[in-house]
């Protein structure tokens, strides 16, 4: 705000006086939440601040937090709704005391003025995650029985494991705590209470036994050293043979690492021991730590993991992500199988038939002796329960053999390969997916239903997994001058064997190709099969017969076809049959481009004219047209065997006549008189008298 003196006198104002700025605080930050950022939990940190927005003015954030014993400052901008990412932690360190301060900036006449809000949110405090140990690995040693001293009455319980004694001050905690899940968020899982009493102790399983330490004092951690041992290797094959039924335990375990990677605050390690998923140990050893031994009395398969964890400053304890577990296992004769680190390579699958299929795979490990093939449908639950067609792999299901069986033609499924030795098993391979392609249908039958529509029905084989039928037709386009296959139809898939489909709009007199494929669910789709076709020609339709004139003995006919966008000079019609039926059938063909026919008919007869379109397969006719025709004169009249009373007459008939009429009377006279009434006769001759 700027703020001018001015001095008024009367009603007059004066020049200003003075002008000063003011820049008022922005209102606080209320509420503050921090997060992990997931994708690096060790760097990164997700700020979530709330604040009045309303008239409420700020140009940056000042984010004041101890890392710590150092305190640090820091101005950020880059908040988007309140929030932001801030990815430049150290890992494992304690912030504490972490205040947010909402910063307003403003320059007048070349001065910079800058106001802070106050703090009124509750300080907070965030412990990065800390790096997991590095190189984590394990030997195992084995002892001989005769050196081996039972310790009895210094332990609850009786152990698998013993660890090493130590001398002066190196000590082993003992973990109760039955919760293995890694911490998510702030949240760290219970660590022990370093400030409990020594006479507490924990319940153990029968498989651990340590040796007992004693705490100087309350706040020393673990430094678990090493003892000096015989460096002894592995026992060869043919001193395992040797030994025969002699027992091999115990078995001294030596697990090494390498501390996080810098700069990694971290305080000591957790040491997670699973023998059998059963029975599980927890140790903790200081950060000067790197290498821990014991003794293990049990055979059985071992699982180990090391975690590093933070826990100085007022924040809660917290453990790293999991580095990578170790598995070994230890046979009752003590032979020491390590753990298999190398998944198969170039799995691939061979499809033999509709049913079987076959893997294949390499290894650069040859100490496996066995693998374990999981094979899992991945179209069985994209299908409704109700109209599921498999069942088989509908759940995962893992064999030893390499040939997988009773596979469904049209299904998809993924594959994955396991190393195996003894009872470990090493890390999975890269999932295959290989699909079987559809059988495809059969019985495909055409029913026609007129020029423009058939039914189409067809049959399936029973063992078959599909995701639809898809009915398809090819034929030449007139609209688009092309001939191509297109799809007319899809139907969902059914557990019923047979179908049908009306197919309808068809062009009459034209010919076309059907075909019916299997389409799968799968990526990419399968489908089969492209040979399940049925040609048909449809049926032209009727004609139109629009004139009939009968002229000089001839009969003009025209009819039409169709409607105007009817193409003939695409179809199949091969020509018009046109038909005047009466006492004689008169025929004549017609080129398919004429619509037009003159036929010669005999005068005097009645006649039913048609016409029909005539394809290949099929033919139409038009309703039927009555025509009759006048009869003609008689032709060539003679006049024979005349008497003086009486005259015999003669003459041709022309067309077609039922009867005649003979008409008689005088001429030469003033009157013409009619001697008698019209004589009617059905010959060509007749006699007249009385004349």
């Amino acid at each position: 705000y700027i703020i001018t003196l001015v001095v008024v006198n009367g009603n007059v104002i004066t020049k200003p006086s003075r002008s000063i700025t003011v820049l008022t605080k922005p209102l606080p930050v209320t509420s503050v939440s921090i997060y992990d950022y997931k994708p690096s939990p060790e760097t990164g940190v997700l700020f979530e601040i709330h604040y009045p927005e309303k008239y409420n003015v700020f140009t940056r954030v000042n984010i004041s937090y101890w890392e710590g014993k150092d305190f640090r400052t820091m101005l950020y901008k880059d908040f988007f709704k309140g929030k932001t990412v801030f990815n430049h932690w150290l890992p494992g360190i304690c912030y504490s005391n972490i205040t947010f301060q909402l910063v307003s900036e403003a320059t007048f006449n070349k001065s910079t003025l800058v106001e802070y809000s106050g703090v009124s949110h509750e300080p907070k405090q965030h412990r990065t995650a800390p790096y997991p140990p590095r190189n984590i690995s394990v030997r195992i040693v084995n002892l001989n029985k005769n050196n081996w001293e039972e310790q009895s009455g210094s332990f609850p319980e009786e152990s698998f494991i013993r660890s090493q004694e130590m001398a002066g001050k190196d000590k082993l905690f003992h973990f109760a705590d039955e919760a293995s899940e890694s911490p998510s968020g702030n949240i760290s899982s219970g660590w022990p209470d370093f400030n409990s009493s020594d006479e507490e102790t924990t319940s153990q399983p029968y498989w651990w036994s340590s040796a007992p330490a004693t705490p100087e004092s309350e706040d020393d951690f673990v430094s678990v050293l090493p003892m000096e041992y015989e460096n002894n290797s592995m026992l060869s094959e043919t001193e395992k043979s040797t030994a025969g039924s002699l027992s091999f335990f115990p078995v001294q375990m030596i697990l090494n690492w390498l501390p996080p990677k810098p700069p990694t605050a971290f305080d000591g390690f957790h040491i997670h021991i699973e023998r059998e998923e059963n029975f599980t140990e927890y140790l903790t050893v200081d950060e000067e730590a790197h290498e821990f031994v014991a003794e293990l009395k049990e055979p059985g398969k071992y699982k180990l993991s090391v975690t590093t964890f933070s826990s100085s400053g007022s924040c809660e304890t917290r453990k790293s992500q999991s580095a990578k577990s170790l598995s070994f296992y230890i046979s009752p004769s003590g032979e020491w199988i390590e753990e298999l680190t190398e998944k198969p390579q170039h799995v691939s699958v061979h499809v033999l038939s509709s049913t079987t299929a076959l893997m294949s795979w390499t290894s650069s490990q040859e100490n496996y002796n066995g693998t374990i093939v999981s094979v899992v449908s991945l179209t069985c639950h994209k299908q409704k329960e109700s109209q599921r067609l498999e069942k088989q792999y509908c759940t995962q299901v893992n064999s030893s053999k390499s040939i997988i069986e009773n596979l469904v033609p049209g299904a998809q499924y993924q594959v994955v390969m396991y190393l195996r030795k003894g009872p470990l098993v090493g890390p999975p391979s890269d999932p295959v997916t290989f699909a079987i392609v559809p059988t495809g249908i059969k019985d495909l039958m055409l029913y026609p239903l007129g020029p423009t529509a058939v039914v189409l029905s067809w049959s399936r084989p029973y063992l078959g997994v599909f995701r639809k039928y898809v009915v398809e037709m090819f034929y030449f386009n007139p609209a688009t001058m092309t001939s191509e296959w297109t799809t007319y139809y899809e139907i969902a898939a059914t557990v019923s064997l047979t179908a049908s489909v009306r197919i309808a709009n068809l062009l009459p007199a034209w010919y076309y190709n059907f075909r019916v494929t299997m389409v799968t669910w799968g990526d990419p789709e399968l489908s089969c099969c492209d040979s399940s076709t049925i040609s048909f020609i449809t049926a032209p339709v009727a004609p139109e017969i629009t004139s009939v004139e009968y002229y000089n003995s001839l009969l003009y006919i025209s009819w039409t076809y169709g409607d105007d966008t009817t193409d003939l000079s695409h179809s199949r019609m091969l020509h018009w049959m046109v038909v005047a039926e009466g006492k004689k059938k008169i025929k004549k063909s017609v080129t398919r481009n004429v619509m037009t026919a003159i036929l010669s008919l005999p005068p005097g007869d009645i006649y039913n004219l048609s016409v029909t379109a005539c394809t290949e397969r099929g033919s139409n006719t038009s309703m039927l047209r009555l025509v009759k025709l006048e009869p003609a004169p008689p032709k060539s009249l003679f006049a024979v065997n005349k008497t003086q009373t009486s005259v015999t007459l003669l003459w041709v008939e022309e067309g077609v006549a039922d009867f005649f009429e003979v008409f008689c009377q005088q001429v030469g006279s003033s009157q013409e008189t009619k001697l008698q009434e019209p004589i009617a006769v059905s010959s060509h001759v007749v006699t007249i008298s009385s004349l």
